[in-house]
């Protein structure tokens, strides 16, 4: 079977998501590895910010003058220092910075954008990360509408990056 011979991909709209962890990068070349293979796709790069759970913490991180603001600066260094670099032209990028209970932005916004595909790594910078999946990506496993690639710390990007 030839390339012009492969059915349309349905993986039009692609989900990645960022704690800017080590295997959250390499989530992300599977992610731009996807995007790249289906011209026409969109890649969403999205971020959440845990909410603090205490009632307390809310209201002083609220408080503090412009925190929203240096948040979303250096989240904006952090992804084109990071990120936009390997963004090639033609590939669509939305970049989606979130609030709240991360596993449940992740599926909202999932919902929200219609993803075909939910990328994510395996383990990011939790403290109970070797339970099970990790915390946030088993409940998005569970819950998603859609199929979720999940990648492993260990997983090879050899082939898929374009300085291998």
């Amino acid at each position: 079977m030839t390339r012009e011979e492969l059915p349309v991909s349905p993986y039009g709209t692609i989900l990645c998501c960022t704690d800017f962890s080590e295997n959250a990068a390499r989530a992300f070349t599977f992610a731009l590895d996807a995007a790249i293979r289906r011209p026409g796709s969109t890649l969403h790069l999205l971020h959440v910010i845990p909410e603090p759970e205490a009632q307390f913490w809310k209201t002083y991180v609220y408080n503090v003058e412009g925190v929203d603001e240096k948040a979303r600066k250096a989240i904006d260094q952090k992804i084109a220092e990071d990120y936009r670099p390997l963004i090639p032209e033609g590939v669509s990028l939305t970049v989606e910075m979130r609030i709240g209970k991360d596993y449940l932005q992740i599926l909202e916004y999932a919902r929200k954008i219609d993803a075909d595909l939910i990328v994510l790594g395996r383990h990011g910078h939790s403290a109970l990360e070797n339970v099970l999946f990790g915390n946030v990506t088993e409940k998005v496993v569970r819950k998603a509408g859609c199929p979720v690639l999940v990648v492993p710390r260990s997983a090879s990007t050899k082939g898929i990056t374009p300085d291998e």
